[in-house]
Formats: structure tokens, sequence, C-alpha cells
């Protein structure tokens, strides 16, 4: 399979995830602090259009909503700002996939931002494409319970104060992150490989 690659600018790009607008359940099972869904989902688009401008892009990385009719799915859609696209979640169905996405939507996706080649999925991997050679990682799915490292981060709401977030805000964060062993490891292994191929 070969992946498009598209470069996108740093001051206009966003990302978020897990929304999981008209999702009543989501609010205990996460511990939102909702009473209310209809209350949720207004203050969480008030959150994304407090950042998001009409020409922006947003990568929204997966569960746009649950339990919502067709009708509810579009009408959220329809308030958000800026050019959305898709990564697909695990509740993302065909009335979430059918909204009008800037793009089409993709269960995995590599992008630039700024020069920083960015892949995209719902879910945490382990590993990735270019992820010893400087290529960073976000995902959603985990709702800020699985803790990022110095080159993936969870960018769903639970873990970015219910709003999407900037490349620079990603890239604090993980600079905060101590690397881990295994990341270590695979650094020292790629510089290795590349003082190698610069001898040979």
């Amino acid at each position: 399979m070969k992946t498009k690659h598209s470069t996108f600018n740093g001051s206009t790009t966003w990302f978020s995830a897990d929304a999981h607008f008209g999702h009543r359940g989501v609010l205990k099972m996460e511990n939102r602090p909702w009473d209310d869904i209809a209350r949720h989902d207004d203050d969480l688009i008030h959150a994304w259009n407090s950042r998001v401008r009409p020409g922006h892009d947003v990568f929204f990385l997966g569960d746009f909503a649950m339990n919502s009719s067709a009708d509810r799915c579009r009408e959220v859609f329809a308030r958000l700002n800026g050019r959305k696209h898709l990564i697909i979640g695990n509740h993302d169905k065909e009335r979430h996939l059918s909204l009008g996405w800037a793009s089409e939507p993709a269960d995995l996706r590599t992008i630039h931002v700024d020069q920083v080649r960015l892949v995209l999925c719902h879910y945490a991997l382990r590993t990735w494409n270019g992820s010893w050679r400087g290529a960073l990682h976000l995902y959603g799915h985990s709702h800020g319970k699985l803790p990022g490292t110095s080159r993936s981060l969870d960018v769903g709401v639970d873990a970015w104060g219910y709003r999407p977030v900037s490349l620079a805000e990603i890239r604090e964060r993980m600079a905060e992150t101590p690397e881990t062993d295994e990341e270590r490891r695979i650094a020292e292994e790629a510089a290795k490989a590349e003082r190698e191929a610069e001898e040979a």
C-alpha cells in the first residue's frame, strides 16, 4: 500500500480525537465534567471553534460521535470550523465517514507539518514507518490513559482539556517526557547504521 504524504502549516493545523459527540455513556465512562450530553457537545464545539478558524486543517483521529443519528452528526460537523480530516476510529460508522471530510477517511495517514513527519492512527503503535528517523506518532483511543513518550502522544480530548491541540503543544509535551529505554536503543541503532552507511 502506498502512503500519501501531504504538507501542512503548523500555525493552521490542529489535532484531536475521541470527542464521542452524542454519547451519554462517555460522560461517566471517562469521568467528563458534564451531566448533560447536549451541553458537553456544545462546550466541545465551542472549544474547537475558539482555536480553529475556517481555513485551518484539523486531523481528527477517530471516534467522532457515538449513539447519534445521522442528522445529529451532520449538525455537529457543520458547526465545527476548519477543513476536517478523519482518521477512522473503532466507533466511526458509515454515517460518520460520509460527513464530507476534506480528504478521504483513512485508517492510517502520514503527513508533514512544518517539515515534521507525523504518522496518524486512531490506535497507539509501538513502532511506525520512520520511527527511528524522526517521525512522530499521534493517536487517540486511550482517552488519556496511555502515557505518551518522547515520540508518540495521545491527542484525544480527554488528554488536552477537551480542545484541539497544535504541533507546537504536542512537541512541548513530548520534550518534557523522558525517552524510554526502547526509544533510546532504537535511536542508538539508527545513529550507528547512519555512521556505517557514511563510512561505506
